[in-house]
């Protein structure tokens, strides 16, 4: 973040809610960079002791909070801003987002804001033959010995992987924590005619609340990042002619009891082209 954000922040109460299940909370009155981080870093890095050196950080307005979010007690009874890198890969999975609502609801003045406060998911369509045939049909004939029982199980853990070349978005600042668990509709249009071996999800985020807009994405047409995007294969090689259509929806749901962070993603599709005719509904695993 820059001091793009001065206006969002100057003379604000800050929180800020970490991306491990740990949490720590500043209150600083001017936003802008922050190489107070690097301490945390190299204490979590192992460091037995570290100096922090600079000519701007006033103790007296930074206050550090060892602890979870849930548990700890801040000095004063309000933020006017919360902060955190809560999102995960396929945007959910082993995301800090409940916490973030939790914090939000429990810490949050009335009209305070959330960064980022909108989240949205895509999904789109690629072919990728050669990694299908090395990695899941390659479970047909290993060195000659049929292990095709175990290629239904890797088809059910998407790859999360950087791919060359909205499905619904979520407002942080309003959310519940119910939310983030949902069916959203999508439809395809093919751009040219091709085989589509996978879906892809990805995700932007933006921060609104400042007066230029803010945020990035994790798209194939953008920058890498290490959320990367997350792949879903399909069980049939689609072929599909220009101007044709994939629907379907998207089911997303948190059922492992052992772990609330795990996601569960049952996504259903249909094509009715002049190559291939289909319907189908597939089951992922993110663990």
């Amino acid at each position: 973040m820059t001091n793009n954000g001065d206006e969002v922040a100057q003379d604000e109460s800050m929180c800020d809610a970490g991306e491990s299940t740990n949490a720590y909370f500043d209150s600083y009155s001017h936003f802008g960079n922050f190489p107070f981080q690097c301490v945390f870093l190299l204490v979590s890095a192992g460091a037995s002791h570290v100096y922090a050196v600079t000519q701007w950080i006033k103790s007296d307005v930074i206050t550090v909070l060892k602890g979870k979010i849930e548990e700890i007690e801040l000095s004063i009874p309000k933020v006017d801003v919360i902060i955190s890198e809560w999102m995960g890969y396929f945007l959910l999975f082993e995301n800090m987002l409940d916490s973030v609502l939790y914090a939000r609801n429990k810490c949050l003045v009335d009209g305070g804001g959330v960064l980022p406060d909108k989240a949205s998911l895509f999904l789109t369509a690629i072919e990728d033959s050669e990694y299908k045939e090395n990695k899941i049909e390659f479970w047909n004939s290993v060195y000659g010995f049929d292990m095709s029982c175990i290629k239904k199980k890797a088809m059910m853990e998407p790859l999360v992987d950087t791919v060359d070349p909205k499905l619904i978005t979520m407002d942080i600042s309003k959310m519940s924590s119910g939310d983030a668990s949902f069916t959203a509709p999508f439809k395809l249009v093919a751009q040219r005619n091709d085989y589509i071996h996978a879906l892809v999800a990805y995700f932007d985020v933006s921060f609104t609340m400042s007066h230029k807009l803010l945020g990035f994405s994790t798209g194939p047409k953008s920058r890498a990042t290490h959320w990367k995007q997350t792949v879903m294969y399909l069980e049939d090689v689609l072929t599909i002619c220009e101007g044709e259509t994939i629907t379907g929806s998207m089911s997303v749901s948190y059922n492992n009891k052992k772990n609330p962070r795990d996601v569960d993603i049952k996504l259903s599709y249909s094509l009715d082209g002049q190559h291939s005719k289909i319907s189908r509904t597939q089951h992922y695993k993110m663990r």
